[in-house]
C-alpha cells in the first residue's frame, strides 16, 4: 500500500519526472545490473552523533577498510541533527572521491550536515517518520552566520546535487529561506523533506524500517554485511581529536607554562604542559593535519617568549610575535591545509580552529593568573610558598657563626689576593677580600671583619 501512494504521490508532480522516474542512475544500480547472482560485500559505518573531527576520522577510517577488503557497497547508518561544516565537508569530499557505490540510511534524522553527507551518496533510503533537510549554517549559540558563510553551504549543496543527478534547487533550498520552488517550499522557510516527500522530488529511493528491509527494497537479495570495529587506538584518537578536548590540552600547555614561569626550577607544571602538548599535536600529525612547519611555529613561539622573559626586560615585540607564532601552529594544526597551501579548505575550517586556540589561550592565562594567586596566598593545600619574613630583630641571619670566630686571628696568603683571593687560617683555606692594595703569596694576614659571608683581611 505504501508503494502505491508513493508511486501516485511521484506521478501527480511533472517536477519529479526528470530526478525520479528512471531517467536518474547510480553505481548502485549498475553494479546490481552487473552481477546481479553475486552475493555483495556491504561495508557498514555508522554516523550517530553530531559531525565533526570524530566523525570524519571514522570516515576515513572506513572507507580504507572497505577498499581494502574489496567491498561492493559502503552503507552509511546515519541518525544525526548535523554539526561542523567542515567535517561535513571533508566527509561529503571522501564519499565523492570513492569508487565503492555508498548507500545512507536515514534513521530518522539527517538534518543540516546530514543532509549535506547523504546528498553526497548514490541512494538515499529513510526510516519512515524520518527527515533530511535545514542545511542553514549557525553558530555555537543557534544564530544564523553571515551570507558568506551560507554562499559556501549553497554551493556546496548544490554542487553535490547536481553531482548525483537530484535537483540543486530543492538542495539550496534547504539552506536558504529565500527560494521559492512551486509546489515545495515558499519563500521565507527552510526546506525539510519527510520520507514521503524526499522520495516524491527524487531526494530518496525508498522507506524501510531496518537495515534488511532496506536492502530488500534496494534489490540486494545476497549479501555480507561487515560492520566497522575501531581499535583501542582508533577511539583514543577519535577521544583526543574532539574539540573539547583539544580546547582542554591547549588550556593544560599555557597553564603549565604559566605555573612553571612561576616555580624555580623544571617541576611538574613543565610536565604537564608537555604531556598535553604531545597529546594535542601526535593525533592530529598522524592524520595528517598537522605538519612539521605547524609544530616548529608552535616551538619557536615557546623559544620567542621565553627569550622576552629572561634576556629582555618587559613584554615587546618578541613576546607579541612569540604569542602569535604559538597561537597560529596550534590552529593550524586542527586544519587540513597542505603547508602553505589552503587550496579546497573551506575558510569556516581555519575560523573555527583559531577561535578554538584564542579562546583557549584566554581562559588558560585568566584561570592560571587567578588560581596561581589562590594557591599561593592560601594555606588549604599546606605552605605551598614562605608566607613569613625572617627579621635580623628576630635573631635571623645568614652569617656563619663560626666563621665570626676568625676575626682577629692571622694566617698567611694562600694565593696572591689582588684584592680577592684565599687565605690559610689554622690549616684552613678560606675565600678572603684585601681590603686595602693588593696581598702577595705567602705574605702574613690578619683577618679584621666578616660580612656578607666574606673575611676581610689587612697585611699582618
Amino acid at each position: 500500500m505504501r508503494t502505491i501512494i508513493i508511486l501516485l504521490l511521484m506521478l501527480a508532480s511533472p517536477h519529479v519526472q526528470l530526478y525520479a522516474m528512471g531517467e536518474r542512475t547510480d553505481r548502485v544500480s549498475e553494479a546490481l545490473e552487473a552481477s546481479p547472482e553475486k552475493t555483495f560485500l556491504i561495508y557498514k559505518y555508522d554516523i550517530k552523533q553530531n559531525i565533526a573531527a570524530p566523525v570524519s576520522h571514522r570516515t576515513k577510517r572506513a572507507f580504507e577498510e572497505a577498499d581494502t577488503l574489496n567491498a561492493d557497497f559502503v552503507l552509511i547508518h546515519m541518525n544525526t541533527y548535523g554539526g561542523m561544516v567542515d567535517a561535513a565537508d571533508s566527509i561529503r569530499t571522501r564519499i565523492m572521491q570513492s569508487r565503492i557505490p555508498v548507500i545512507v540510511y536515514i534513521d530518522n534524522n539527517a538534518a543540516s550536515a546530514g543532509a549535506l553527507i547523504s546528498i553526497a551518496a548514490d541512494r538515499i533510503y529513510m526510516r519512515p517518520g524520518g527527515s533530511i533537510g535545514a542545511a542553514t549554517v549557525v553558530d555555537q549559540t543557534g544564530e544564523v552566520v553571515p551570507d558568506k558563510f551560507q554562499s559556501y553551504m549553497r554551493s556546496m549543496m548544490r554542487s553535490t546535487a547536481e553531482a548525483k543527478e537530484r535537483d540543486p534547487e530543492i538542495a539550496q533550498a534547504m539552506v536558504d529561506p529565500s527560494i521559492e520552488i512551486d509546489g515545495v517550499i515558499e519563500a521565507g522557510k527552510v526546506l525539510t523533506f519527510t520520507s514521503s516527500e524526499a522520495m516524491r522530488w527524487g531526494f530518496a529511493e525508498g522507506m524501510a524500517d531496518n537495515i534488511e528491509e532496506l536492502l530488500q527494497v534496494a534489490g540486494i537479495e545476497r549479501y555480507e554485511i561487515i560492520e566497522q570495529r575501531l581499535t583501542f587506538t582508533d577511539r583514543i584518537i577519535l577521544f583526543l581529536i574532539n574539540p573539547l578536548v583539544s580546547g582542554i590540552l591547549i588550556m593544560l600547555i599555557l597553564g603549565g607554562i604559566y605555573f612553571e614561569l612561576q616555580t624555580p626550577g623544571i617541576g611538574f607544571p613543565i610536565l604537564a604542559a608537555l604531556t598535553a602538548a604531545l597529546l594535542y599535536f601526535a593525533p592530529l600529525y598522524l592524520e595528517g593535519l598537522a605538519s612539521h612547519y605547524e609544530i616548529a611555529l608552535f616551538v619557536l613561539g615557546l623559544i620567542l617568549i621565553a627569550v622576552e622573559l629572561f634576556a629582555i626586560p618587559g613584554f615587546g615585540v618578541t613576546g607579541v610575535l612569540g604569542a602569535i607564532f604559538m597561537i597560529t601552529g596550534l590552529a593550524l594544526a586542527m586544519v587540513g591545509n597542505v603547508g602553505f597551501d589552503f587550496t579546497g579548505v573551506p575558510f569556516t575550517e581555519v575560523l573555527v580552529a583559531f577561535l578554538i586556540v584564542i579562546i583557549a589561550f584566554f581562559i588558560s592565562l585568566t584561570g592560571s593568573f587567578y588560581l596561581g594567586q589562590k594557591l599561593f596566598s592560601t594555606n588549604r593545600f599546606g605552605e605551598l610558598a614562605l608566607s613569613t619574613i625572617q627579621e635580623t630583630s628576630s635573631g635571623f641571619t645568614s652569617a656563619n657563626a663560626t666563621m665570626k670566630t676568625l676575626v682577629g686571628k692571622t694566617g698567611v696568603a694562600f694565593t696572591m689576593l689582588r684584592p680577592s683571593g684565599k687565605v690559610e687560617i689554622d690549616d684552613d683555606i678560606y675565600d678572603a677580600t684585601a681590603l686595602t692594595g693588593f696581598v702577595d703569596k705567602g705574605e702574613s694576614i690578619r683577618v679584621v671583619k666578616y660580612e656578607t659571608s666574606q673575611v676581610f683581611v689587612i697585611k699582618a
